[in-house]
């Protein structure tokens, strides 16, 4: 920091005598300062500070209106994080005065009458320290910005990974992957619908797509089986929630965690009769809840190779007949009150043909 930056300082005098501002004025300007200000009445220093953020404040003590330790305690609620550069004017040399200047947040005092030289070194003394304060505050800006837009950065890589494997899970089953798509979105708005935050429906809308990341480990011979599975089968076909939930999991971030609840428990079932551990009720996550439905819906009214769509009103016949035993009656009420959004994104993201293979049919998404 040189010299200009310190006569580049805004000062401001706070003094009800006139005489002694501009005797303070007068010695500052001739050592080169050049942007000093000043006023006779305390009641307008908060306004101005907020205003031009003074590098410096010269304060007196005793003022008939307002004294200058009240005006301290008054800056220091105003601005409770702020570094306040203060230096207290004053002929008072008791020790209770200057423990209570000390302590209401001056940071050195000069006296009166006032000497020249002892002036110019305090106050260059305080504004050395005041402007290195800042310096490191704006330093500190531009590190917290760097921090936030590395973070924000991480945070889309993660999101761009997770809809990726996602995806990858996906194509392995149905051959386009957006299921997921449907399927996520439709979540956050159920979500919205139910009432949860923000940044809860944003979170579902990125951890949903992960639901069936564990089918990446079900062998071919079982998950592109032709024809119906039998008992085995469906036992190796269920460890997809096992499998999802222990590849995404031991992560700290929230979004792997929640993506690997969802991946864990979204085959459950609200009267206990899913899978893997059999949760009934609100023991199933809430999120877990939110998916089943959307997933199922979306999974019913898709084609796949081993079934035909079903229309939408089969498909929410189906989710009524369910409620209470397959899913939560409030998540399928609340899911019925959007189905027209859900239908709109259907159409915005349409799967590629597919034929219906009649040595698959029967693998039907009802064995969930």
């Amino acid at each position: 920091m040189g010299q200009m930056d310190i006569y580049a300082a805004s000062i401001l005098i706070v003094d009800d005598n006139p005489v002694n501002i501009a005797v303070v004025e007068a010695i500052l300007s001739k050592d080169g300062y050049s942007h000093v200000q000043s006023t006779t009445n305390p009641l307008e220093v908060i306004r101005r500070y907020r205003e031009y953020q003074y590098d410096l404040i010269l304060l007196d003590v005793h003022m008939p209106e307002l004294s200058g330790i009240e005006l301290m305690q008054r800056m220091v609620d105003a601005f409770p994080d702020d570094y306040l550069p203060i230096i207290v004017l004053t002929a008072d040399y008791t020790t209770e005065t200057r423990t209570q200047c000390l302590s209401g947040g001056a940071k050195d005092f000069i006296g009166k009458p006032f000497d020249k030289v002892e002036v110019l070194l305090r106050v260059r003394n305080i504004l050395s320290v005041c402007m290195l304060n800042k310096a490191a505050q704006r330093q500190n800006i531009v590190l917290e910005e760097r921090v936030r837009e590395r973070t924000r950065q991480l945070n889309e890589a993660q999101i761009k990974l997770i809809q990726c494997l996602g995806k990858a899970a996906e194509y392995r089953d149905n051959e386009t992957g957006m299921h997921v798509v449907r399927m996520s979105k439709s979540c956050e708005r159920l979500a919205r619908q139910m009432g949860l935050s923000e940044a809860e429906c944003e979170l579902i809308l990125q951890a949903s797509p992960m639901h069936d990341i564990g089918k990446i480990a079900i062998p071919d011979k079982v998950l592109l089986k032709k024809g119906r599975f039998d008992k085995s089968e469906w036992q190796i076909m269920k460890t997809h929630t096992e499998a999802g939930a222990e590849i995404l999991g031991g992560y700290d971030s929230q979004l792997m965690q929640v993506a690997s609840q969802i991946a864990l428990t979204h085959h459950e079932k609200w009267d206990g009769s899913g899978y893997p551990k059999g949760l009934q009720g609100e023991e199933i996550p809430l999120y877990s809840r939110i998916v089943a439905v959307c997933d199922v819906f979306d999974a019913l009214t898709s084609s796949r190779p081993y079934k035909k769509a079903w229309s939408v009103k089969a498909a929410l016949e189906y989710l009524r007949e369910q409620s209470g035993q397959h899913f939560e009656p409030k998540v399928v009420d609340a899911f019925i009150q959007i189905v027209d959004e859900v239908v709109l994104l259907q159409a915005e993201f349409v799967d590629e043909p597919v034929e219906v293979d009649s040595r698959r049919e029967g693998n039907l998404p009802v064995q969930w």
